[in-house]
């Protein structure tokens, strides 16, 4: 995607540095991070720099290969496994994460030249999730009508996917394609990313939206005012049970109340196979400082954090929850567009 009149990835690798665009200053703010070893990588993954599951995964992946780039040759491989536990305990929900170091790893384990194999690995699965994110636009189109109204949660655009994105990919193709849409952006507290990414992601695109409140969607919903939902996914259990960022539970369970389609829009590597049931999911709890403070933009054009919480009072913040497979009615995939059984889930993967 474009910002201004040049093109941007999320995340990117040059050299031994990873570029990655500074997610938590946007929308106020538009700069590039140039991370230049594995432990700034991770805490750029872990402090929410990059964030969405597929920008996590490239990220991961391209720390998993600083660490290669780095490792001393007299202690070269337990370098690389240190890295890898480092890499993997930054975020615990997300399954791209863990797919993306895996897999650098173990290509570099079992090439003679690891180093080069593990670079050459990390950037096929930054260029995987690109053409994985187009398909999946594609496939989402499909499932949109001219003069649809979309209810959308979190960010599941360009700069969560590296770059299209998931859910808001199929809202891209479909306004480049003249249909009349208009996204209802739930804002997605505690950190807002509806209400600083989405939005200002498709006012880049000159897609017609609207920041709702959270707690609006079923007020909404209910006086047929929206016609489809489409969330992302951070972990696609076996069962089709779907972790999300905190919200998209209660959204898919208004969804269903008013008969309204509830997509979840992600690429196979957001399946875990081994994961049998949303109950095996491991949920990341984040500092309470992110309810009891808030970040924004001031009249003189500084960005400020404030509290917005009573002095003394404590904060329980999960990042994510889950969406069992009973509330979905579909899931789309750079393959196709499947129901969220264990059947067609483990047909899709094989």
């Amino acid at each position: 995607m474009k910002v201004g009149k040049k093109h941007y990835r999320a995340v990117w690798m040059k050299g031994k540095n990873v570029y990655l665009i500074k997610q938590n200053l946007l929308p106020f703010d538009f700069k590039i991070l140039k991370s230049k070893n594995y432990l700034q990588t991770c805490k750029a993954i872990k402090d929410m720099i990059t964030r969405g599951a597929g920008s996590i995964g490239a990220t991961a992946g391209f720390a998993m290969a600083q660490a290669f780039l780095e490792a001393p040759k007299k202690s070269f491989w337990k370098y690389i496994e240190k890295a890898k536990k480092d890499i993997e305990s930054t975020r615990p929900t997300a399954r791209d994460l863990f797919n993306a170091t895996e897999k650098v790893f173990f290509v570099g384990k079992n090439s003679k030249t690891p180093v080069q194999a593990a670079v050459k690995e990390a950037q096929a699965i930054a260029d995987f999730y690109i053409q994985a994110g187009k398909k999946i636009g594609e496939y989402g189109n499909s499932l949109i009508k001219n003069n649809s109204n979309i209810e959308t949660h979190c960010n599941t655009g360009w700069i969560a996917l590296v770059d299209y994105g998931t859910a808001l990919a199929a809202i891209y193709i479909a306004h480049r394609k003249k249909k009349k849409i208009f996204v209802y952006v739930d804002e997605t507290r505690p950190r807002n990313q509806g209400a600083k990414l989405t939005a200002w992601e498709l006012k880049n695109e000159g897609v017609p939206h609207v920041i709702i409140p959270d707690n609006a969607g079923a007020f909404l919903m209910s006086q047929g005012k929206i016609d489809l939902m489409i969330v992302g996914a951070d972990r696609i259990a076996r069962n089709g049970d779907t972790a999300n960022k905190i919200g998209t539970f209660e959204k898919a369970i208004a969804a269903k109340e008013f008969n309204i389609p509830f997509y979840v829009a992600a690429p196979i590597s957001t399946f875990d196979i081994n994961c049998p049931s949303g109950k095996n999911i491991p949920i990341e709890e984040r500092s309470e400082d992110e309810v009891l403070f808030q970040t924004g933009l001031t009249d003189d054009n500084k960005i400020k954090k404030i509290r917005v919480c009573s002095r003394g009072s404590k904060a329980y913040n999960p990042a994510f929850d889950v969406t069992p497979a009973k509330y979905i009615t579909a899931i789309i995939t750079e393959k196709g567009i499947i129901k969220p059984t264990q059947k067609e889930i483990k047909k899709l993967l094989s």
